[in-house]
């Protein structure tokens, strides 16, 4: 099956609207900083490009999925930023949006299939202008409603950075750490999990 049609499924099955609210990781770390331009991988119902465009980002906003590029524009338009957005639909593991970012944010960029994740987040590193910022948010740990087999091995933080192949040199690590949150499923469920920071910024 392709990789759209698997998450046009998903999103198909999900909610239509946005909950308004964008994820913790993205708002802590992202809140402070000075707006400017913004790539957001997996953009999904769009929750974390309309924040980042209320806060005064020019948002671009990839996902693989049209039906959740659908919500995300109804979602951004309903909300007043829809001229702050701009969505595109891309299958990262084929090709990559052109540029560098002031911030490039990845949140929770899995996937059911073998995809190339590491890949994938070596060209968002690539995509940061230097002084800019790449957040990654991934699991690391199963939710019980998760896709995922009881027995997976979630990587730590060091981990995805060391399969990024980027040069220390030009990156200053601002958190390298896991964070517990409260996740909610798709049945209105609820779960303690955990999920691992990457706050990057570019240097060179």
């Amino acid at each position: 099956m392709q990789t759209e049609t698997i998450w046009n499924d998903i999103y198909a099955k999900g909610p239509q609207t946005s909950s308004g609210k964008p994820g913790l990781a993205l708002s802590q770390f992202a809140g402070p900083l000075r707006p400017g331009t913004a790539l957001e991988l997996g953009c999904a119902r769009g929750d974390d490009a309309v924040w980042l465009a209320r806060q005064g980002w020019d948002v671009t906003a990839i996902d693989v999925s049209s039906v959740a590029l659908g919500i995300a524009a109804r979602n951004a338009e309903a909300a007043g930023v829809a001229d702050r957005i701009r969505f595109e639909a891309r299958d990262l593991a084929l090709s990559f949006p052109e540029g560098r970012f002031d911030l490039v944010a990845a949140s929770f960029l899995h996937s059911p299939q073998d995809w190339p994740r590491g890949e994938v987040l070596a060209r968002a590193a690539a995509a940061v202008a230097p002084g800019g910022h790449l957040l990654i948010v991934e699991h690391a740990s199963r939710a019980p409603w998760s896709w995922s087999p009881e027995n997976t091995r979630f990587p730590t933080a060091e981990d995805t950075l060391a399969s990024m192949q980027l040069d220390p040199e030009a990156w200053a690590h601002r958190c390298l750490c896991p964070i517990a949150r409260i996740a909610s499923g798709p049945e209105g469920q609820s779960a303690t999990v955990t999920d691992n920071i990457l706050f990057l910024k570019r240097l060179a």
